[in-house]
């Protein structure tokens, strides 16, 4: 058979042309178009306010359904996906940025989006963190925090207080929580914000400048847990006679060192963006990899390419 014959295609029928609108002719998405099951949260739930303020950065940024993706694991953040109408997975417990990351380096046009809960990214899905945060890879993390293992009904979680008691701990808790902003440092990560379910303008902000960072963005959104741990997070709530600490003005983000120090003040700490660098993407140098190594093979077919391969395994 000649070689024509065999990697032939046969021709695709023709289309007639459908006329696509262009972005800035589509009418933003409205929260009606960009909601989807009903919220199943327990009344009361910091993570309702989180998820509004997503719709209304949806809006509010003319991100339309087929350029947004939302991923989670398990917990009762995790539940993002099904509220929300666009691409999207409730995927396996602790596992929902390597399936974000594979997304992000496959289709660098969608804005990833993934939502976790203090057990789903710090125990479980802890290593996965790390790794996610060192490759720099281009999405945006937001960790519902709530200290508490509130779909399983009230067991101690890696970011729990000394002394809170559980179900897992009834004699209160014993081990050294997590902080998640130091954790974030020391593993690499290029952008790290604060906020509270409790603050929606401050929440909405912090979305934005997440959303605009090239690389991988975390941010810790305290949101109460108000069945298992109610008013854990009184004390960063102005309306219960707590105080909500900006960061400073005067605070140079660039500055890792800075960002430490404001990451280890006492609860409540501070809120805003704690740290922000620029670092190449994962997903910059992988395509720098591919576009180097089809430059070698260029004009070449895909049998040929095949055929090289074999004969250095000989």
């Amino acid at each position: 058979m000649s070689e024509s014959r065999l990697f032939s295609m046969p021709e695709a029928p023709v289309r007639a042309a459908v006329p696509e609108l262009a972005d800035g002719d589509r009418k933003p998405l409205s929260k009606k178009e960009i909601a989807a099951d009903h919220p199943t949260w327990c009344p009361g739930c910091g993570d309702f306010s989180v998820l509004a303020l997503y719709y209304k950065l949806i809006e509010k940024r003319k991100i339309f359904h087929e350029k947004v993706t939302t991923v989670a694991g398990i917990g009762c953040s995790s539940r993002f996906p099904y509220f929300v109408q666009a691409h999207g997975a409730h995927f396996i417990h602790g596992r929902a940025l390597p399936f974000a990351s594979g997304i992000s380096l496959s289709r660098p046009d969608l804005h990833v989006f993934a939502f976790s809960g203090d057990g789903d990214a710090f125990s479980i899905g802890g290593n996965h963190f790390t790794h996610t945060a060192r490759k720099n890879i281009k999405m945006t993390l937001v960790v519902m925090d709530n200290w508490v293992y509130g779909l399983t009904k009230k067991q101690t979680s890696p970011t729990s207080p000394l002394g809170f008691k559980s179900k897992t701990d009834i004699w209160g808790a014993v081990d050294q929580p997590i902080n998640p902003v130091k954790q974030a440092l020391a593993a690499g990560a290029t952008f790290i914000a604060r906020t509270t379910s409790t603050n929606p303008n401050h929440i909405l902000q912090m979305m934005e400048a997440a959303m605009d960072h090239d690389g991988f963005s975390f941010i810790q959104c305290l949101s109460e847990c108000v069945e298992f741990y109610p008013g854990a997070f009184d004390a960063a709530n102005p309306r219960k006679g707590g105080k909500f600490p900006e960061v400073p003005k005067d605070h140079d983000v660039s500055d890792e060192a800075a960002a430490y120090r404001l990451a280890g003040e006492a609860f409540p700490g501070y809120f805003g963006v704690i740290y922000k660098a620029q670092r190449p993407t994962k997903n910059a140098l992988e395509n720098r990899i591919i576009a180097d190594a089809s430059a070698k093979t260029q004009g070449a077919k895909p049998w040929q390419i095949l055929q090289k391969t074999f004969d250095r395994m000989k």
